[in-house]
């Protein structure tokens, strides 16, 4: 199987929705479903899902100088965790 769980994001926002313990702020392979994302985080994590919504998050126009560029585009899941289940990524 695929790597699907690339990375937690950890910025300001993600820390005020996964303040409460329920939930949990990652990046995700693009072409990954919300099915294949449940399972990965049960398998690797060893807790139980809930629910899990995702997220697009298209590239922004940068600019170095006179030099333009795009960000990367990714796909962020917020995944929430059952009662019991406890995730500490930070």
């Amino acid at each position: 199987m695929k790597d699907v769980i690339k990375a937690p994001i950890i910025t300001e926002k993600s820390a005020n929705i996964s303040a409460d313990g329920k939930k949990v702020v990652l990046k995700v392979a693009k072409d990954a479903n919300k099915v294949q994302i449940r399972q990965a985080v049960e398998k690797a994590f060893d807790v139980k899902v809930t629910n899990v919504n995702t997220v697009s998050v298209r590239a922004k126009k940068k600019r170095v100088g006179r030099y333009e560029g795009k960000t990367k585009a990714y796909k962020k899941a917020i995944v929430t965790l059952a009662e019991g289940s406890k995730l500490d990524l930070s």
